[in-house]
C-alpha cells in the first residue's frame, strides 16, 4: 500500500505546529506567522459566534494573547493546531456572549453571508463538498451525540449547558461529544 503523497495542507500544517512551537519560546515573529496563517479562519469564527465585526475583532486580540500564553501545551499528537486555535476562537467568542448575558449564537449558514472577501468558484465548491460530506457523517452519529455535537460547535452550547438540557452528568456530555467526534474523524478520514 503506496503511503499517501502530502498535500498542501500538511505543508502548512507542519508550519503552524513549528510556529506554535517557537511562541512557547516566546518568539513574538512566530506569533506573526501564526497570526498570517490563522488569522481569516479565527476570524470568521469569532463572527459567526459574536455575530458583530468589532466584537469580534476584540475577541480576536484576546484569542492571540491566549495563544501568546497557551502555546506550550498546544501537543501536536492529540489536536491538530487549527482544531486547537479554533477550540480557543470559540471558546474566548462564547465567554464574550456570556458576558455580555446574550443569547445562543445564529446558525452556521450566517457565516456564509459574511462580507469577509469572495472565495473562488473552486474554493467554494470544495467548501461544499466537504461541508456535504461532514454533514453526511454527522447523520451517520447516534441521535445524542450528534444533537450534543451540532448544539456545540454550531449553536456555541458549552458543555455544563448540554448536560443540564439534556439532564446528564456532566461526564456523560462529555463522552457523548467525545465518542461522537471520534467516529466523526473516522468516517472523515474514510473518504
Amino acid at each position: 500500500m503506496a503511503s499517501p503523497t502530502p498535500s498542501a495542507g500538511d505543508g502548512a500544517r507542519a508550519r503552524l505546529v513549528h510556529a506554535l512551537g517557537e511562541v512557547a519560546g516566546g518568539d513574538r515573529k512566530a506569533l506573526k506567522t501564526v497570526y498570517d496563517l490563522t488569522a481569516a479562519k479565527l476570524m470568521g469564527v469569532c463572527l459567526r459566534i459574536c455575530q458583530d465585526r468589532e466584537a469580534a475583532e476584540d475577541v480576536m486580540q484576546d484569542v492571540y494573547l491566549k495563544v501568546w500564553d497557551k502555546a506550550g501545551r498546544f501537543d501536536a499528537s492529540r489536536a491538530s493546531p487549527i482544531t486547537w486555535l479554533c477550540t480557543i476562537a470559540r471558546n474566548t467568542a462564547i465567554d464574550w456572549r456570556r458576558a455580555r448575558g446574550l443569547g445562543e449564537t445564529a446558525p452556521v449558514e450566517a457565516a456564509l453571508e459574511l462580507p469577509d472577501g469572495r472565495p473562488s468558484a473552486e474554493a467554494m465548491l470544495e467548501a461544499g463538498e466537504t461541508q456535504a460530506r461532514i454533514f453526511d457523517c454527522l447523520e451517520a452519529l447516534e441521535e445524542k451525540p450528534r444533537g450534543a455535537i451540532r448544539a456545540a460547535f454550531f449553536h456555541g452550547r458549552t458543555y455544563p449547558e448540554l448536560a443540564a438540557a439534556a439532564a446528564v452528568p456532566l461526564g456523560t456530555m462529555k463522552s457523548w461529544i467525545r465518542r461522537g467526534l471520534l467516529q466523526l474523524r473516522g468516517c472523515l478520514g474514510d473518504g
